[in-house]
């Protein structure tokens, strides 16, 4: 970013306190990440108070904060606004139309109840071949992380890939203010928030905003496999490209011939309107073909041929932490496959890890290591006791529950298998290093608020990935 702060403070209502500097740094929103030229946003989080840092900001090198009030002598020019994080996303929406008007520029918008980060990781590999590219290397899907991504594009940016999430109605809606996408890709609509939406058709209603923001004449690419997303074909204000795994179903992009190695990586052959060429994925997860699907429509939506984009998807590889990685480790003279799927978790991926670990395991002992489901509301203990269920039917012979509300995971209905239920990370840790018998696989997955990626950092740990 290279913006002088009466700009900034023009874009976003403020008011400009002390010289007119010139940001030439990063957009930050925490003060250990500023350096020289930065701008730093102060915002008021659950706890701490971001205005309590300024000073320190400036003290690595930011040259001007977004404030709610003026911090006295902390040694920076100030825009003073009346909310921080609006006035981020304010200044993002700002910052993207200018670099729309100076060049060709085009915004993909990703949501989903499941997949969003991976898909944003395998179309922004495929795009990076051919043009500069932006993405948020992290999943920045909300109302900061966004904006923050926006800002990373310059005017050599030629494709911006955001991953957006909805934790309520009006989220979306929110996200695509700031950046209205020229293409909104939607993966599906499953049970992730449950709590916060009510329904499937709740939850579809909120997915729906991304399609709704679409610019005009933009198209979305939409999943024809979830009756739901196919809901929201008449809200398009544009063309609609869609994609399927499934036989029959019509859709401009499909796959066929789907094949999975012992490794649980998918091939396919991938066939678009300009043709075919075959896919081979380097993702572990048979549900990863959905994905691939998925960035496939946008690049055809963007002019990028079939083979070009089929040989950008089986070359690129999981980009984000404890997403279906796969590593192999020695706990005490014990061989043990860790499958680490450990940043978050909803009933729809959590059923795709635990036939992942199926897939994986090739007869060997199953273990899994299953965090607490956050944010399904009053169905929470059905869902849960679902995917124990399905544990208990894919054969997987240990169960260990983590989080005060995973009980269910781990209750009698899983009959004579080995189950377990720990309120802490430390305790699943402690727990599991004891259970593991040499060959074992372990699936470690849950919410990333349940802690679950605790127990596989310990395991790698421990282990030594190799």
């Amino acid at each position: 970013m290279d913006r002088r702060a009466s700009w900034i403070a023009t874009a976003v209502g403020g008011r400009l306190l002390g010289d007119d500097v010139t940001v030439g740094g990063p957009v930050v929103t925490d003060s250990r990440e500023a350096s020289p030229g930065s701008l730093y946003v102060a915002r008021r989080g659950e706890r701490a108070d971001g205005h309590s840092f300024v000073a320190s900001a400036a003290g690595r090198g930011a040259v001007c904060a977004l404030v709610e009030h003026e911090v006295p002598g902390a040694g920076l020019a100030q825009i003073v606004v009346p909310g921080s994080t609006a006035a981020l996303g304010a200044l993002a929406h700002a910052h993207l139309e200018d670099l729309r008007r100076e060049g060709p520029l085009d915004v993909i918008a990703i949501t989903g109840s499941a997949g969003k980060t991976t898909t944003k990781d395998l179309l922004a590999q495929v795009l990076t071949r051919r043009a500069a590219t932006v993405w948020p290397r992290m999943s920045f899907n909300n109302e900061v992380g966004v904006p923050l991504t926006v800002l990373g594009a310059d005017a050599a940016t030629r494709h911006l890939v955001l991953e957006m999430g909805a934790s309520a109605a009006g989220d979306l809606a929110s996200l695509t203010r700031i950046a209205a996408p020229d293409v909104a890709v939607e993966l599906m609509v499953g049970t992730a928030h449950l709590g916060g939406f009510g329904s499937r058709e709740g939850i579809m209603a909120a997915k729906a905003e991304l399609v709704e923001g679409l610019r005009p004449e933009g198209t979305a690419v939409l999943n024809a496999d979830d009756d739901m997303v196919m809901r929201m074909v008449p809200l398009a204000p544009g063309p609609v490209v869609r994609f399927s795994a499934c036989q029959g179903v019509a859709a401009e992009i499909r796959a066929r011939a789907i094949d999975v190695d012992e490794d649980d990586r998918a091939s396919f052959t991938l066939e678009a309107p300009d043709g075919t060429a075959r896919v081979r994925l380097r993702l572990v997860g048979r549900h990863h073909v959905r994905n691939a699907l998925a960035a496939a429509g946008a690049c055809h939506v963007l002019g990028i041929g079939v083979e070009e984009a089929a040989a950008g998807l089986s070359a690129a590889g999981p980009l984000s932490p404890h997403r279906m990685a796969v590593s192999d480790l020695v706990l005490d003279g014990r061989r043990v496959t860790l499958v680490d799927d450990s940043y978050n978790a909803n009933p729809d991926s959590m059923r795709a890890g635990l036939e992942a670990l199926r897939s994986l395991s090739r007869g060997r002992r199953m273990v899994a290591v299953l965090g607490e489901m956050l944010e399904l509301g009053p169905d929470a203990d059905r869902l849960h006791r679902e995917a124990g269920l399905r544990a208990a039917e894919l054969g997987i012979g240990v169960v260990v529950a983590l989080g005060p509300g995973a009980g269910a995971l781990a209750g009698p209905e899983l009959g004579g298998r080995r189950t377990a239920h720990v309120d802490t990370p430390e305790a699943a840790i402690d727990l599991v290093g004891g259970i593991l018998e040499d060959g074992d696989v372990v699936l470690v997955k849950g919410s990333n608020g349940s802690g679950a990626w605790r127990v596989a950092d310990a395991l790698v740990q421990a282990g030594g990935a190799r």
